[in-house]
């Protein structure tokens, strides 16, 4: 598997396109691993101090994780450095996607990201430049479409990702409205926890879970969690969090959930960073969901949770431990042999399938069958996993050779 892993860490990405903005110090770069079945697909990020070293790690990834999700292409991903909050990012994000259009419109396919918003930037912004929606590049380079089928792919993936939620049981309760966009990837995580306790043996009723990151996956994992009895004893977030050894009760996860000021914790008895981050890791718990950027987990936190009775890992954001190796480093392979690793590229695939499931012939656009899928999914990724490897330990590197197998 690590010689696998070595070749395709290794190997060139196909496409690298460079770009420098006019008007302000904003850099950014697509990075095409390949453009394998015709097409990549992987979605839009942007942070201050991101390079093209994190782009191009994030792009091999997406190419992974579409051997759990389909369709079979290649991984891309886009990546903008600059500051998120900086009140001229909608004009960076409209001149940068005007300079990538001509990709979008022929081979690659784009979603939100980290701080980039599918719904209220990548379509409307794509949209007002001539494309019919950010994944039109997929429908033209992998299926090459007809026009009747490339109207019918393209209306059901504009009417699913931005559907809005009606199902009460995919959705907290509130006023506000969530879309499939909002809930889908913190979803997976959460059933990907669920489908391991059904695999593996063990009930997830009265576990306890630690989340990392409270953005619409860590927040959304949590609810889904909540909903099937897990306790939720803490959740550490960027400016502080949390903690209830007794665990939340469904009624006030979803109160935090629907609280957020944008993607931030907001909450009564908030701990400052330091404090949550000297405590969080040494609480009993089952369950931990890194939810919040790439390259967190050090290896004394890993050791922390192990020692505190950590049993499974299901990972909400991508390559989710402080190693530099692009998927798996010194940290990730020491906690894969002590605990049950469920890595992103199934774990939260919920985007990239919605994706895919919506450029099926005749998809049905409701809900259930959105969600159903999703769930469905996750599990026959896990099945596939356990069949090679019914033991608790190892599963990450397990479904990395599974992945690699079809790729190099």
């Amino acid at each position: 598997m690590q010689e696998l892993l070595k070749k395709f860490e290794n190997k060139q990405p196909e496409i690298t396109f460079e770009w420098s903005d006019s008007e302000s110090e904003a850099e950014g770069w697509v990075v095409i691993n390949s453009l394998r079945g015709g097409a990549a697909g992987g979605g839009t990020r942007m942070r201050k101090g991101l390079d093209k070293r994190e782009v191009e790690s994030l792009a091999k990834t997406m190419e992974v994780k579409f051997t759990v999700s389909g369709p079979a292409i290649g991984g891309a991903k886009s990546g903008i450095n600059f500051d998120p909050n900086d009140p001229r990012k909608d004009e960076v994000l409209r001149r940068w996607y005007k300079a990538v259009i001509p990709l979008l419109k022929s081979y690659y396919g784009t979603g939100g990201d980290l701080n980039v918003d599918e719904i209220h930037e990548v379509i409307p912004i794509t949209e007002s430049y001539g494309l019919w929606h950010p994944q039109e590049g997929v429908v033209n380079g992998h299926y090459h479409a007809t026009e009747p089928e490339k109207i019918r792919k393209i209306g059901q993936l504009r009417q699913g990702v931005s559907k809005v939620l009606e199902d009460p049981d995919f959705t907290p309760n509130g006023t506000k409205k969530y879309t499939v966009a909002d809930m889908i990837t913190g979803f997976g995580v959460a059933e990907a926890v669920k489908h391991y306790y059904t695999i593996w043996g063990g009930s997830i009723k009265g576990k306890r879970a630690v989340i990392q990151g409270w953005g619409n996956v860590g927040a959304a994992a949590a609810c889904f969690l909540a909903v099937e009895g897990v306790k939720i004893v803490g959740i550490i977030d960027r400016d502080g969090g949390v903690i209830n050894k007794e665990g939340y009760s469904l009624d006030e996860v979803r109160e935090l959930f629907l609280n957020r000021n944008g993607n931030k914790l907001v909450a009564e008895n908030q701990l400052s960073f330091e404090e949550i981050n000297e405590k969080i890791w040494d609480l009993e718990s089952e369950i931990f969901i890194p939810a919040a950027s790439s390259r967190l987990i050090t290896q004394d936190q890993a050791e922390r949770m192990v020692n505190a009775g950590l049993e499974v890992i299901s990972c909400g954001a991508n390559v989710p431990f402080a190693d530099p190796e692009i998927f798996f480093g010194p940290i990730g392979v020491w906690t894969d042999q002590r605990v049950s690793v469920i890595p992103d590229f199934i774990a939260n695939c919920g985007m990239a399938r919605v994706f895919a499931y919506l450029m099926t012939d005749n998809a049905e656009v409701t809900d259930k069958a959105i969600f159903t899928d999703v769930s469905k999914t996750i599990e026959k990724a896990l099945l596939k996993v356990n069949s090679k490897n019914p033991g608790k330990v190892k599963l990450a590197e397990s479904s990395f050779s599974i992945a690699l197998a079809q790729l190099v």
